[in-house]
């Protein structure tokens, strides 16, 4: 005799009236269950299980975790990894959970059933279509769109829900007020200031003008990636008669290696947003910055402009400007830095890559792969996520049209420009961070612990890909394995071979290195640009979402011509609303690799997977022990902080 063991959960729906109530308890009891079945025949060697709900009059879906089989005596248990939702009278086919590639299946008995799960999987996983020059997302525009098992379950969806109409619904009680309300000095700032605000927002309001705090940010803020070691002095760097001093200083940084650089250049010619008929304002600065012998970097020069042929040399700001002239300065670059990193850094890098390599991946691996099985865990909720993120955030009438200065086209431009240079290289810590000169940065904290974090997921993914792919011939010889490397970089990257990305796997070391790729940029790198907004722009004047005001073309500069550039108070009232729903701990979080889906059997791979798990607690418990000893704690990529999917 076999037991069959079933566990599922129902979805939850919701009534009117006094339905409500009786369905809640019935729900209840009907969540998280585990069925039993005994089966009275021997069935020999399990291969699939089928599984079929029948549709009744009143029908609710249900969400199967797995099916168990136990087999007479003492034999092992078979487990049926499934995960899905059973819809309709649909029947699935769940093979039994060890990983195979075609190669394992010299008898073709599941040649059919992965065939058959392709085909019907590219029905409903469609690729479709945004803006021109970006990349794919998922077909659908709403949640309804979206393939069943990729929307929010009952406990996110409610968060989510609950947690938004908080949020506006204290914007629209305090934002009415602030329409009526000028901001007259920095201080009124602090009206909007949240009341939850982290220990290191608290620490940016009170030193935001430091020149230290605003080097710091390029190599540990929200947005670490766009700085870097300058090999010469730029181009768009027109120095003045009367600055020679300047110039032997940055040739002097230069010589040693310790001028950096970071330039603003891809917001040049963006088209700023025009705010209840008030024209808002963007620039693309320049900024020179000197790594001082204890770590600290400091600006040393800013231009806020590109030079313009046929106009006189860009303005330059120097520290020792006259202080509010200086101030004003870096409240431009911060303002720019704050465009780039919610659309190039963010919105591209760290969800719409993401949302790519998941629909690459249920369009072309079947559940059996082990790379399927390796990747399938990093992609929870992140088709929703991304699909609300443009039905709401960069929409048109969304919140960049709203409140930010390269709204109503401007931020499309920028995702368009920023697509165009997307790089494998950038994707993968060891070679972005040597491109761009810090590997040797020891107060690159983001760096060491991209590093070292990379390294670990390395290493998983080398001790899964060595269970499964024993020599390069095997990885050239996967039919499935190609087709999904040529979905993600031809068809979802929309061509991105001319940009590093691989078109074929030809050995283990290069599939290793993409999975790598795939993994990181579905935690840490969505990571490392996701933590830090609640610390960074909680406090408006640190990081504005639009300035009101052209920048300035001479340095006779006052508190108020400060005050009339940065945000209203609604519109900083409004930044802080986003910031803190989006910046906000989510209460269902899974930190990397701590999920609890299991989709391989065999004990290699739960092997594997330990020994993942006790080097990322190994990292956890030394950043604690160095965040200790930090004037400035870095936590963005610390592993039990970082999200195991992109889901907010």
């Amino acid at each position: 005799m076999l037991a069959l063991i079933f566990h599922h959960r129902r979805a939850v729906c919701s009534a009117p009236g006094w339905v409500t109530a009786a369905w809640g308890a019935l729900a209840k009891l009907a969540r998280n269950t585990k069925w039993e079945i005994d089966v009275p025949l021997h069935l020999g060697r399990l291969l699939l299980v089928k599984l079929r709900k029948r549709k009744l009059l009143l029908d609710s879906d249900w969400f199967c975790k797995w099916i168990t089989v136990q087999g007479p005596g003492t034999q092992d248990e078979a487990l049926f990894p499934c995960y899905r939702w059973v819809q309709d009278d649909g029947i699935i086919c769940l093979p039994e959970g060890t990983a195979r590639t075609v190669s394992d299946d010299p008898q073709n008995l599941f040649k059919r059933q992965r065939e058959q799960e392709v085909e019907d999987r590219k029905k409903v996983y469609r690729w479709g279509s945004w803006k021109a020059g970006l990349i794919l997302p998922i077909a659908g525009s709403t949640r309804e769109d979206l393939p069943r098992d990729e929307r929010f379950l009952e406990n996110k969806n409610l968060d989510f829900t609950f947690s938004l109409a908080k949020e506006l619904k204290d914007l629209a009680i305090k934002g009415t007020l602030d329409f009526a309300t000028c901001v007259k000095s920095l201080e009124d700032f602090k009206k909007v200031f949240p009341s939850g605000k982290t220990p290191l927002a608290v620490r940016v309001s009170d030193c935001w003008k430091d020149d230290a705090l605003f080097g710091y940010q390029f190599l540990n803020g929200a947005n670490p990636v766009l700085l870097r070691r300058s090999k010469s002095l730029p181009a768009r760097l027109l120095l003045p008669p009367g600055m020679e001093d300047l110039h032997t200083q940055l040739e002097k940084e230069l010589q040693a290696g310790s001028l950096f650089e970071a330039d603003f250049s891809l917001l040049d010619g963006v088209k700023p947003n025009v705010i209840i008929f008030k024209q808002q304002y963007v620039t693309a600065p320049l900024v020179m910055l000197k790594l001082q012998p204890d770590g600290r970097l400091l600006p040393m020069v800013i231009q806020l402009q590109p030079p313009q042929q046929g106009h006189p040399p860009p303005l330059l700001f120097l520290p020792s400007d006259p202080p509010m002239a200086w101030l004003l300065a870096k409240i431009w670059v911060r303002s720019s830095d704050f465009q780039l990193h919610q659309l190039q850094s963010h919105l591209l890098r760290g969800h719409l890559v993401a949302e790519v390599i998941s629909v690459a991946t249920m369009r072309s691996l079947p559940s059996l792969h082990p790379i399927y099985k390796l990747l399938i865990p990093h992609f929870h909720y992140t088709m929703e996520i991304n699909t609300l993120a443009r039905s709401n955030l960069v929409s048109e009438f969304g919140i960049f049209d709203l409140v930010v200065s390269t709204g109503r086209g401007g931020h499309v431009e920028i995702l368009q420009r920023a697509t165009a240079c997307l790089t494998y290289r950038s994707f993968c810590p060891p070679d972005d961070l040597a491109d761009r000169g810090l590997l040797d940065v020891k107060s690159s904290l983001y760096g060491q612990d991209a590093l070292r974090l990379w390294g670990i997921i390395s290493r998983y993914v080398n001790g899964m890909v060595g269970l499964f792919y024993k020599s390069d011939e095997a990885v050239k010889h996967d039919p499935e394995l190609q087709a999904w490397c040529r979905e993600v970089t031809e068809v979802g990257l929309q061509g991105a071979q001319d940009r590093g990305f691989p078109l074929c796997l030809e050995s283990q070391a290069q599939l290793c290195h993409f999975v790598t790729m795939c993994i990181f940029a579905c935690t840490g790198q969505h990571a490392s640009t996701h933590l830090g907004q609640l610390d960074w722009y909680s406090w408006v004047p640190n990081g504005p979402c639009t300035m009101r005001k052209p920048p300035p073309t001479c340095k006779d500069v006052t508190e108020q011509d400060i005050v009339d550039s940065l945000p209203s108070l609604q519109q900083a009232r409004m930044q802080k609303t986003f910031i803190n729903f989006l910046g906000r701990q989510q209460p269902a979080m899974v930190s990397l690799g701590q999920h609890t889906e299991e989709y391989f059997s065999g004990l290699g791979p739960q092997a594997v997977l330990k020994q993942f798990r006790e080097e990322l607690t190994a990292m956890d418990k030394d950043i604690e022990v160095r965040n200790a000893h930090l004037d400035l704690p870095y936590e963005y990529l610390q592993p039990s902080k970082v999200e195991n999917s992109v889901t907010i």
